[in-house]
């Protein structure tokens, strides 16, 4: 039997229109774009970094690699990537690599190819490349927008006086680096730090943190917490003017942790409320809620500190778009070869409270994943689950059950090509 002309040309046009929704036979529409970041190859002492894209799949979750892709990530090892809110422009933080060079008395060499890469959205998600920007210390390894995306902080393992002696002692500090953010064409302004003042007597481009620092997040509050091994570094942000204030109380310690090595703010109907860290060394997960002075967090009374997964290194964390889950990535160490069924994420659910607790999945939770995972994101949809894994270049697509946290692999396959490398990867909506 075969279709009669009207029938043909009716079969046409819904074919047609399928191809301009970004829709196939087997799936649905294109409800997001997602960035991973990487390298062009396995050598990050020499590779450029690059970005590879891909559109989201509604219906399946699955992963289809987006028109001109990989792209560019303006610089070389980039580290992480950041969407301005309102999904029209990505911003990536590109490390850099190390250069032969003097070094300073506490011995650092400023790598080269460091760069705060801006970008701009365009259909089917590609990007295009705007301008570079750059922070005002060395290695800069992290950003986070406050809740307005009007401003940016960038944070620099290396403030700007890294191996100068001030007061008889040498200045081991990391730097933020404050940005704010035009709204029109996404350009970076510095915000100068009003509260030190250079020999000159002009204000400073940057604001200090504490040695080692490993990731900035914005709490509830206007708070900016900057995380070390043992330490958070709290900063006061104005919402009017970006400016960060040191808090009364200083850095807080953490006497009790090994080597701390994400920190993660609550979404959802508690957005910010809690606060949850990861520590590494002893495969622990802190619960923190708002303390009695401004910026400051207290421990959750009660609440399971234990990792799921047993020998593990937890090394970055999320809680779900409903706040009611807490999924945490863990490693077996933070480098060398991993295999899959060695790397996991632990599911925990979250009370009312802050408290958490395992999830209870039979023998899936913890949930296996690609080798090495680093970072972990939500999709615009709240269906799925994705990381971006380093040690063998992957992505590892998950179901996500909103009602009750459970994760499954995606109907299609879980695992997806990334660049090699990989570290962080970032989502948007379909604009």
């Amino acid at each position: 039997m075969t279709f009669s002309k009207i029938g043909r040309v009716l079969s046409a046009l819904v074919a047609s229109a399928a191809l301009g929704l970004g829709m196939t036979a087997c799936g649905g529409g294109t409800i997001g774009f997602m960035w991973v970041l990487g390298t062009t190859n396995s050598s990050q002492a020499t590779a450029a970094g690059e970005i590879v894209g891909f559109k989201i799949d509604d219906y399946t979750g699955n992963l289809t690699v987006m028109e001109h892709s990989p792209f560019s990530s303006g610089g070389s090892n980039p580290q992480m990537i950041a969407v301005k809110p309102g999904g029209r422009f990505v911003y990536v933080i590109n490390s850099g690599v190390n250069q032969v060079g003097v070094p300073n008395s506490a011995g650092y060499v400023a790598p080269q190819g460091n760069s705060i890469s801006q970008f701009s959205v365009g259909g089917d998600g590609v990007l295009t490349f705007q301008q570079n920007f750059f922070s005002q210390g060395g290695t800069p390894i992290y950003l986070a927008f406050d809740g307005t995306g009007n401003f940016l902080y960038v944070l620099d393992k290396y403030s700007p006086n890294y191996g100068t002696i001030q007061n008889g002692v040498t200045d081991l500090n990391g730097a933020i680096t404050a940005f704010s953010v035009a709204s029109d064409t996404g350009r970076l302004t510095l915000v100068q730090n009003l509260t030190v003042l250079n020999s000159n007597n002009t204000p400073t481009n940057f604001f200090e943190v504490g040695p080692n620092p490993v990731m900035s997040r914005i709490g509830s509050g206007s708070c900016l917490y900057t995380l070390s091994p043992q330490e958070i570094y709290p900063y006061v942000i104005s919402s009017a003017t970006g400016q960060l204030t040191p808090t009364t109380t200083g850095p807080q310690l953490f006497p009790t942790a090994t080597s701390l090595t994400s920190i993660n703010t609550s979404q959802g109907t508690s957005a910010g409320s809690y606060t949850y860290l990861t520590d590494g060394g002893s495969n622990q997960i802190y619960s923190l809620q708002a303390g009695s002075a401004t910026c400051t967090l207290s421990p959750v009374p009660g609440s399971q500190q234990t990792n799921v997964a047993a020998d593990q290194t937890p090394v970055n964390s999320i809680t779900s778009n409903n706040g009611k889950f807490l999924y945490v990535i863990n490693q077996t160490s933070t480098g060398g070869n991993q295999t899959p069924t060695q790397s996991s994420i632990s599911a925990f659910t979250i009370d009312s409270s802050g408290r958490i607790q395992t999830l209870s999945d039979g023998t899936n939770n913890p949930y296996a994943t690609g080798s090495g995972p680093v970072c972990v994101v939500e999709d615009p949809s709240n269906q799925y689950l994705y990381t971006s894994n380093h040690v063998d270049g992957t992505v590892t697509g998950k179901l996500l059950d909103q009602n009750r946290g459970y994760l499954a692999d995606l109907s299609r396959g879980s695992t997806f090509p990334g660049p090699m490398n990989a570290t962080c990867l970032a989502v948007s909506g379909n604009l």
